[in-house]
């Protein structure tokens, strides 16, 4: 089928660029940067030194090493929930868009958005890796799509790196290569550890060394390796072993050594390969080094090495990560497929997890019908994309309909399917039905995971007098041999702050420490928050100093509960401190802070300061709202003083802002029972002064000397 779409120049760059060949056999230890110039593509290809010729069919294919970033969770700045309605993006569209157009003017008989099945089978997390080969996994981290914490993947890098500890020895040569890296003294480097052994290493020895040190870590010690495989005669740097060792870089976060290595490859015809740009580019992805890593694609097209669905894939991934929208990613595709690139799960996957994340999940589910009137069929991991998509727009109703579809296409459900699931309607504070999902997994043949427990944890801890409930399935967790997270602990955290159970809640956070689980700032956050609603504003201050002893960085939501919890029960002081500690980390006060420092000014007899604030507020270019004004009223209210509370009320209403009607009803009956009061004062007083007039006043008569010291109250003796 012939699309009419039109490719248009994709990332911002000017020209080509070319990466710089200098390169001396002892500088490792200080990598070169990328250097930029204008030049032609003739010299562009002399200058890379890379080169293209297949790899020998009697080697093992590389790994795909790109898969498992289609399945990345958002940023940071991309979880929050995207409209998708329909009506919406109608009236957004652009008639003349040539992907619109596209999209308009397929079949839609069997391919609308799934309709509302209601809660019938529901399936599990997210999970979810792209395992087109057995050791997919050993190259490339894989991501969690819906992390119940920021910080999820960092946590579960952290818990293989232990798992990798004590690895069994290879055997052979390799073996005795990686003892030697392993007892390096400090002084000698592997490089010049391995004198003995030249001529007797192989290529394929090569690789399974770089692979074995790079699961044991052993970044530094792979380096002079493979600067000792460039020293041999003849040398052992083969495409192979750039497939292996780039990648490591890359998820090491050591992009500029990856760089030199890659501006120093032989400029033999061998090297010309994708299979080695397509290892550099996935380096370059893990590392965050987007810019770079076009670049490096931009070097590929200059040498005309032909790209293929890998290189497809991680462009896309690459476009999504540099700010382009799912159009742009699909034009891309368009030019590729003019290439010779075609339609297959990982460029599909990955154009999804685009649209996905723009909240176009309509076109997305065009996108699957397309791909399997072409012969592709989709898989889990694109239902579960998809079915994420759904529940973070709050529509899982039609992320059950998908994992119906699912069943109905003989596609299994996977932990990760179940996973999402549960976690939105953990979100949803709806724990029988999380139950009821751990109960369905079950039946399928799939074991619940830390993360299946932790939603119903979180479940469950999310309502006050539940958390012996969370509690409960915390132990189970236990006891059924899954080791708790950080975000398990964190769940089980926050629901005892919720129930008021501070001392459990550090009880919980001991234990934690005891058993080797590090804590996440979220886990913090909660604990904080448990401490800051019971008011033990000491042990608040002592979890403070411990974050900052660990060095961990708190967020705004720790800052804003620090602020809260000293500023209520007056240490006005250590609030002022937590401001101006966390302003040095570019945590700047917000409305919301400056809201609550008032409410604490108010509640402790402090109205003169309010507004002082309000001043500070101005110079900070923060707009009073409504709460901060009703804020102030109600303070000057509760002394008595009307002319400031009017006077506010005034300002407030100047600056447009209006209270809603729950404040307006509770200050109308502050007002009427201060009037009744000042009501019945003035009658007494006007009642008096009548009387006096009317001579009906009863005339006081003077105490005689006996009765002023008469004793009222004479006990019997």
């Amino acid at each position: 089928m012939a699309f009419n779409l039109t490719h248009s120049t994709l990332p911002s760059s000017s020209s080509s660029s070319s990466i710089s060949h200098h390169f001396h056999v002892h500088t490792l230890s200080k990598p070169l940067f990328l250097t930029h110039s204008k030049i032609s593509t003739s010299l562009i290809s002399k200058t890379l030194c890379l080169c293209a010729s297949p790899f020998n069919t009697t080697q093992p294919s590389p790994t795909p090493i790109f898969l498992p970033y289609l399945q990345q969770e958002h940023e940071p700045e991309e979880q929050e929930v995207i409209e998708t309605i329909e009506e919406v993006e109608e009236e957004a569209r652009d008639p003349d868009d040539p992907i619109y157009k596209f999209f308009k003017t397929r079949t839609r008989i069997s391919f609308q958005d799934p309709g509302k099945e209601g809660r019938l089978s529901l399936q599990k997390n997210r999970r979810i890796s792209w395992h087109l080969a057995s050791d997919t996994s050993d190259l490339v981290e894989e991501e969690s799509v819906t992390g119940l914490e920021d910080g999820s993947l960092v946590e579960e890098k952290k818990e293989r790196v232990c798992e990798k500890k004590g690895l069994p020895l290879p055997e052979g040569i390799v073996g005795e290569i990686v003892q030697i890296a392993r007892n390096l003294p400090q002084n000698l480097t592997l490089e010049e550890g391995l004198v003995e052994y030249e001529g007797r290493v192989s290529e394929k020895d090569c690789w399974e060394v770089l692979k074995s040190l790079g699961e044991e870590h052993l970044l530094v010690s792979c380096l002079y390796f493979f600067q000792w495989m460039r020293s041999q005669e003849p040398s052992l740097v083969t495409p192979r072993a750039c497939t292996v060792l780039f990648p490591l870089l890359g998820k090491a976060r050591m992009a500029d050594k990856l760089i030199v290595l890659f501006s120093n490859l032989p400029s033999t015809k061998e090297f010309r390969d994708a299979h080695v740009y397509n290892a550099a580019i996935s380096g370059l992805l893990s590392s965050g080094r987007y810019e770079d890593a076009w670049k490096v694609y931009e070097s590929m097209e200059a040498d005309n090495v032909l790209p293929d669905q890998v290189t497809c894939s991680i462009m896309v991934i690459v476009m999504r990560k540099l700010g382009h929208s799912a159009k742009d990613a699909w034009q891309f595709f368009e030019k590729m497929n003019g290439k010779g690139v075609k339609w297959g799960e990982e460029v599909l996957g990955a154009l999804i997890k685009s649209f996905c994340v723009e909240g176009l999940m309509r076109e997305a589910l065009i996108i699957v019908s397309e791909m399997e009137k072409k012969g592709v069929s989709p898989n889990a991991i694109m239902y579960n994309t998809l079915m994420d998509a759904y529940c973070k727009s709050n529509r899982v109703e039609e992320a059950e309909g998908l994992l119906v579809e699912m069943k109905d296409k003989g596609i299994k459900p996977t932990e990760a399917t179940f996973n999402i699931l549960m976690y939105a309607y953990s979100r949803k504070m709806q724990p029988e039905i999380v139950e009821k999902l751990i109960a369905e997994m079950l039946d399928v043949g799939l074991k619940p995971n830390a993360k299946s427990y932790t939603c119903l944890v979180s479940a469950y801890g999310k309502q006050k007098k539940m958390s012996d409930m969370a509690a409960d399935t915390f132990l189970k967790m236990r006891k059924d041999g899954i080791k708790p997270t950080s975000h398990s602990y964190t769940a089980l955290i926050h629901a005892y702050s919720v129930s008021g159970w501070h001392e459990k809640a550090y009880a919980a956070f001991e234990n934690m420490q005891r058993e080797g689980v590090k804590p996440s700032i979220e886990t913090y956050t909660a604990l904080l928050d448990a401490f800051r609603r019971a008011g033990d504003t000491e042990t608040l201050m002592k979890i403070w100093k411990l974050m900052r002893r660990e060095k961990v960085e708190g967020t705004r939501v720790t800052f804003n509960t620090l602020v809260d919890g000293f500023a209520k029960h007056g240490h006005y002081k250590e609030a002022r401190d937590v401001i101006s500690q966390f302003g040095k980390v570019g945590l700047h006060p917000t409305l919301l802070t400056y809201n609550m420092l008032m409410n604490a000014y108010a509640r402790g007899g402090r109205h003169s300061k309010l507004p002082e604030l309000l001043e500070e507020m101005a110079d900070r270019n923060l707009k009073p709202d409504s709460v901060t004004y009703s804020t102030i009223i109600y303070a000057f209210l509760r002394v008595r003083d009307f002319a400031q509370a009017f006077f506010y009320h005034q300002e407030m209403v100047k600056n447009g802002q209006v209270m809603d009607a729950n404040s307006y009803q509770k200050l109308r009956a502050i007002l009427d029972v201060k009037a009744s009061m000042k009501n019945r004062t003035d009658r007494r007083s006007l009642i008096g002064v009548v009387r006096n007039k009317m001579g009906v006043v009863k005339a006081k008569r003077k105490k005689d000397e006996f009765w002023k010291f008469r004793k009222r109250h004479v006990r019997n003796q």
